[in-house]
Formats: structure tokens, C-alpha cells, sequence
């Protein structure tokens, strides 16, 4: 029994390991701790596979182990202060390096943790905010605000009139 589970699990890590990579990476801003956030996710979701798929959503559960992760590491270090400038010394690894794609990374990394999370599940792993509220454990009128405000806050570091969403 056991075995079957693994092995379950295993194939469902091989199908959806590289998108719970991206979402990570797109929250944390780098490849290692993108790794780090999704190996923890997964090393806690292993021993409670079985309740996990029995809850009818395993991607919604894991993605939200995903972003708890996320939000644990950002509490934990966030006292921690790192100037922009060493930030982003060692440039952009994203999976386009273009200078507009790179602009609107920089601006996305200099939201505050919850409206970046807000505006990635949105628009990156486009949720609704219903599901969005869901992942994250807050309002869906918190979503909203966190997802507009972000927006605002991306278009002024972009440099963009507000009358376009």
C-alpha cells in the first residue's frame, strides 16, 4: 500500500513538480529558494498524500503549501534587510531576459510580499480570487484590494497612466 502511495505521489510530482518550480520562482525571485519552498512543500505533503488526494484538489493543496512556504521563509527573514542594488547584481535567470521582461520582474520583486503573492496567483497562475482567497487565508475582498493595489503600484514603477487594467 504504502508503495502505491509513493509511487502515486511520484507521478504526480513528475506532472506538476516543474509548475509548483515556476510559481515558486515567481514568488521568491530566485531558483534556489524557489527549490527550497517547493522541496519543503513536498517533503510535508508526502506523509499525508493519501488525505491530500482524498480532499478532491490536490493541486490547490499543494500550491497553497507552496505559497505557506513561501510566506514562512518571507516572516522569518524579513527583518533581514537587503539593498535593491544587491538584489539584482547578478541579473534576472528568468525564463525571458528581455529588458521589458526584466523591468516588470524588478518591480514585482519591490511589492510587499502579499500583493506580489496576490498579483502572481492572478495573472501568473491565473486564479480567480475566490481561489486565490482560498490559497492564501484572507478575505476575497482582501484579495481584491492586494491585487489592485499591487497593479497600482506596478504601473507607477512602470511608469504607467492609471486608466488601464
Amino acid at each position: 500500500m504504502e508503495t502505491t502511495v509513493t509511487a502515486d505521489f511520484d507521478d504526480w510530482v513528475a506532472a506538476r513538480g516543474p509548475g509548483l518550480l515556476r510559481l515558486a520562482y515567481v514568488l521568491t525571485g530566485n531558483r534556489a529558494d524557489a527549490e527550497d519552498a517547493v522541496q519543503d512543500a513536498l517533503s510535508r505533503a508526502l506523509p499525508r498524500w493519501e488525505h491530500i488526494r482524498s480532499v478532491g484538489d490536490p493541486d490547490a493543496y499543494v500550491r497553497r503549501m507552496v505559497v505557506n512556504a513561501h510566506t514562512s521563509w518571507w516572516r522569518r527573514f524579513r527583518k533581514r534587510e537587503t539593498p535593491v542594488a544587491e538584489t539584482f547584481t547578478h541579473g534576472v535567470t528568468g525564463p525571458d531576459t528581455n529588458d521589458e521582461r526584466d523591468r516588470l520582474w524588478r518591480a514585482c520583486l519591490a511589492l510587499p510580499e502579499a500583493q506580489r503573492v496576490a498579483v502572481v496567483l492572478r495573472f501568473y497562475e491565473q486564479l480567480e480570487y475566490a481561489e486565490i482567497a482560498a490559497l492564501t487565508g484572507v478575505a476575497e475582498g482582501s484579495v481584491r484590494s492586494r491585487v489592485s493595489r499591487g497593479l497600482a503600484a506596478l504601473r507607477t514603477s512602470l511608469g504607467e497612466e492609471d486608466d488601464h487594467e
